[in-house]
């Protein structure tokens, strides 16, 4: 009897958590309080690690930029098999070691992750994940169109031709109204004394509105806005402001001694409507580098109208953003379809042909790490459930620390391995939750129900029910497809 309690207490705490399991374990008639639950927990033996086919690999910051860890995982079973305390050659290498049979090692292109797979199975086959070679050939992609940048933003508009035309004065704007109101009237039917009556007019006006086919029969001949003495003599004064000269002063004086006399008030003036009349033409905004990469690295069928007229656009103004277009447009349609094997020899001699040296460049990486990148891409193996976990202990932790006030730090998955000067306990998550009733505790138990149980759960076959989304763009060509997600 006292075994099947145990075993159902030990259930309780592995899926609940101290706090939660204790006031589920009251409910059933079982007396033990939340730090019996969590010291369950930890005594419970370590699971064994089994005997492993294909293993994925990848890194998670135990304090961003100077402590990282290594998680590692079962790709068929997708689930978490052992965290190493660093990421390193010499790790990877003792686990491997340690664990013999390891067939499949799918990781992201850091080297140590590759010497160290080598040197412990050498007899496996590496697969670089398609993401990171993906998210590798974008941040290749956004440096060539910052380089290229001048080539394809719009050319200088060109100075308007300066004009000493007046814009037109109150009286032809009027005229211009009153001649449209008067022909609808007509148009409608009204006869001469209606209009009149409707619009309150002189009889003889609106008789010489009806009588005016167009605006400028009622507006020839008059003057439009106020006339200047520098009316009939503009040529010289519009020449000089073509050439640069804005300097009413000076202006004024080369007026003079050409022997006209005016004011520099006038000058000023003439100046001021110079400007109004020949205000440069704005163009439009040139797109920013980051833009063009995200447009460029779009599946074409995903892509907005606007985005595709602003792309040709842009690969007719630059010949090289054509051709790095057309390279990696064939490179997403390799890592979409897995056609590493046929294609990517073809591929990576095309970009070493061409005149970008970035893609250059992301093909010499390829040959360094080649073996590895045509098993990625054209194996169906890939870091998506190594990308998960490392994100679900991520969330973890920030959620505790942000709501529990507990510091930063994780355990180990299946055997006991922390940062130093850090206590250590079962699962992914901080150790000790559930113990502690403060008031932060308290809030935010009330703001995420599930935080305990997920910091409190284990490996040994209940899985959390937190949901955690990879944080990829949906709308990146070829991650999406080629993950599987």
């Amino acid at each position: 009897m006292h075994h099947a309690v145990t075993h159902h207490s030990e259930a309780i705490a592995l899926a609940l958590g101290g706090r939660a399991g204790a006031r589920l374990a009251e409910f059933q008639a079982i007396g033990i309080g939340k730090d019996a639950m969590l010291r369950l927990i930890r005594a419970l033996p370590d699971p064994e690690v089994g005997n492993v086919r294909a293993l994925g690999v990848d890194d998670f910051a135990l304090k961003r930029g100077h402590h990282y860890g290594t998680v590692l995982i079962d790709m068929e079973q997708r689930r978490p098999v052992d965290l190493l305390p660093e990421r390193s050659a010499d790790a990877l290498a003792d686990w491997l070691t340690q664990h013999p049979g390891v067939e499949v090692i799918c990781r992201d292109r850091a080297r140590y992750y590759a010497e160290g797979a080598d040197r412990g199975a050498g007899a496996a086959t590496q697969v670089a994940d398609r993401f990171h070679l993906w998210k590798n050939l974008g941040e290749v992609a956004e440096g060539l169109v910052k380089r290229l940048k001048a080539q394809w933003a719009p050319p200088p508009s060109e100075p308007p031709e300066v004009t000493t035309k007046r814009p037109e004065g109150l009286r032809a704007q009027r005229a211009r109204e009153r001649h449209a109101i008067v022909h609808a009237l007509v148009a409608k039917g009204l006869r001469h004394s209606d209009i009149i009556v409707e619009l309150g007019l002189d009889p003889k006006t609106v008789r010489r509105f009806m009588r005016a086919a167009s605006p400028e029969e009622l507006i020839a001949g008059r003057p439009s806005g106020r006339t200047s003495v520098l009316d009939e003599h503009a040529a010289y004064p519009a020449a000089r402001y073509a050439e640069g000269c804005r300097n009413s002063d000076l202006l004024r004086r080369e007026l003079t001694a050409r022997g006209l006399v005016v004011s520099e008030r006038t000058v000023r003036r003439f100046l001021q409507q110079m400007r109004e009349n020949n205000k440069p033409t704005t163009r439009p905004p040139a797109p920013k580098p980051r833009e063009v990469t995200v447009v460029l690295l779009t599946h074409p069928d995903n892509r907005e109208e606007a985005d595709r007229t602003m792309l040709k656009e842009l690969r007719d103004r630059s010949h090289d953003l054509d051709s790095a277009c057309t390279l990696i447009s064939r490179f997403a349609e390799i890592l979409v379809h897995l056609r590493g094997r046929e294609r990517l020899e073809q591929w990576v001699q095309d970009a070493d042909a061409s005149a970008l040296p970035e893609l250059r460049g992301f093909a010499s990486g390829l040959r360094k790490d080649w073996e590895a990148v045509v098993a990625g891409l054209n194996m169906h193996w890939n870091s998506g459930p190594v990308e998960g976990h490392v994100n679900r202990i991520i969330l973890w932790n920030q959620n505790c620390q942000a709501c529990c006030a507990l510091p930063w730090r994780t355990s180990r998955i299946g055997r006991r391995v922390a940062p130093a000067g850090t206590s250590s306990c079962r699962g992914v998550g901080p150790a000790g939750v559930g113990v502690s009733a403060s008031l932060s505790r308290r809030r935010s138990s009330a703001l995420w129900p599930s935080v305990t149980a997920a910091c409190s759960s284990s490996v040994s076959g209940i899985e959390t029910a937190i949901f955690c989304k990879l944080p990829l763009t949906s709308r990146s060509w070829a991650l999406v497809e080629s993950l599987g997600v």
